[in-house]
């Protein structure tokens, strides 16, 4: 199993938008079940802590190679665009468990 982690930082004129965004994302997200081959599992949400992030994508793949292949598979690429036009930063981590 591994597990790829990202977190956003929301241009600061989508900052006022966090909820819904995490909200539409999340939807995103969870289409791409039985899309995406080897995408067991999917959750998105908003950091209510503070800090430098404001929203966080946790999603679980059987294999490495399945997380891989989600880097360029089609759906990804498109909730990937839609991404793109709302944050300033992202960060992200993958590991096995």
């Amino acid at each position: 199993m591994v597990r790829h982690l990202v977190l956003w930082a929301l241009k600061p004129e989508e900052k006022d938008h966090a909820d819904r965004i995490a909200r539409e994302l999340r939807q995103k997200f969870q289409s791409l079940l039985g899309v995406v081959d080897g995408l067991e599992a999917v959750e998105l949400g908003r950091n209510y802590a503070g800090g430098d992030y404001d929203l966080v994508l946790n999603c679980m793949f059987a294999t490495k190679e399945a997380a891989q292949a989600y880097q360029t598979h089609p759906a990804h690429l498109a909730v990937k665009s839609v991404i793109h036009t709302l944050i300033c930063a992202r960060t992200s981590a993958d590991y096995e468990l």
